[in-house]
């Protein structure tokens, strides 16, 4: 209990202090549980206004409770409920949706529905795994609904910034590494900044071929620290290095804070819109000294379920969250400061970067 105490202290004071640019500072965590599953995340960071879709999606979610006490009762309930709120709801839902989606929209309403009633079988059974291979095929259909709901619009930039590329909508790149594939979503809704500044580095071929500098088990594994003196992507037309500003949205507020943490705003327990909440979460690095001068280097946050929940670690609020893998968690457990990135490629999403305002 004191080496987890010790090791538990060491991680604060390293991730208060920011030290992501700093010399490898090395540390260990008891091994717990990871969260393996970001897509609820991501369907909950889409921004979007239609109340009964998002509720329908977080009633699919909340049935995670029952189904782990297998109380097969509640879940034919809960079930029946989420079947009535899409029958009573839907025509509201199809009104919504823009009207050269609706035709699809409707089609894939009816695959939900139809979902929702397989799940009531897999309850019948009493049938646990296929539960959840169920739930997550629907909970993906409720994502793409809720994906037509929501244009390409990002929040406001401050002028400052206008030099820096930016993401309208998510991108999603495979992370081709020395032990295998990573498929990772990037998202511009919520982090167009950091989000731009990852894509466009990722389309010039920039981290192909870079070393993990840093891999911390059950903490982080970070790269994109370039060959040579450099520390950071130095901009060719400015000889300079590009800097990307700490960015992060919360839920509730109106404006996106830039280079200002939680306690810099007096947000001390809030949990952002892209929390580092989940095994593979994207983070951008940035030194000790500053807070503004993130300029390549990223980490994958290897979430510890016990120690850091999200909206309670220390990472929340003083960095940025721009993403998370989605698949590939078997080879994300498997590298380290031996392993090096191959390439990124973009395969989605590249259409949707703006190279500055």
């Amino acid at each position: 209990m004191a080496h987890q105490r010790l090791c538990s202290l060491l991680i604060a004071l390293i991730t208060a202090t920011g030290l992501w640019l700093a010399a490898p500072a090395y540390a260990g965590l008891p091994q717990g549980n990871a969260v393996k599953d970001p897509a609820a995340i991501l369907r909950d960071a889409l921004p979007f206004d239609q109340a009964d879709l998002r509720e329908l999606q977080h009633r699919l979610e909340g049935t995670s409770d029952d189904l782990r006490a297998k109380r097969w009762s509640a879940l034919a309930r809960s079930l029946s409920r989420s079947q009535a709120l899409l029958a009573t709801r839907r025509n509201t839902i199809l009104t919504a949706m823009p009207e050269a989606d609706q035709a699809t929209a409707d089609q894939l309403l009816d695959a939900v529905s139809e979902g929702i009633h397989q799940l009531q079988d897999e309850v019948e059974r009493q049938d646990k795994s296929a539960f959840i291979d169920r739930r997550r095929s629907t909970l993906s259909l409720v994502g793409d609904l809720e994906a037509l709901l929501t244009d390409d619009t990002i929040p406001a930039i401050p002028a400052e910034f206008d030099a820096l590329p930016r993401l309208q909508g998510r991108a999603t790149v495979t992370i081709s590494t020395s032990q295998g594939d990573l498929t990772a979503v990037v998202d511009g809704y919520n982090a167009p900044l950091t989000a731009g500044a990852f894509i466009d580095l990722s389309l010039k071929g920039f981290y192909d071929g870079l070393p993990f500098i840093r891999a911390e088990d059950f903490y982080i594994l970070q790269t994109g620290d370039p060959k040579g003196p450099e520390i950071g992507y130095v901009d060719p037309s400015t000889k300079k290095e590009r800097h990307v500003p700490l960015e992060i949205r919360v839920p509730g507020e109106a404006e996106t804070f830039y280079n200002q943490t939680f306690e810099d705003v007096g947000l001390y327990k809030a949990t952002p819109t892209l929390p580092f909440a989940t095994l593979g979460t994207l983070g951008w690095a940035h030194s000790d000294q500053a807070l503004d001068d993130g300029s390549s280097q990223f980490f994958m946050f290897l979430y510890e379920a016990e120690l850091t929940p999200a909206g309670l670690n220390l990472v929340d609020g003083r960095n940025a969250a721009f993403g998370y893998v989605v698949d590939g968690f078997d080879v994300l457990e498997e590298l380290g400061v031996d392993d090096s990135v191959v390439s990124i490629k973009v395969i989605d999403g590249a259409d949707r970067l703006q190279p500055h305002a």
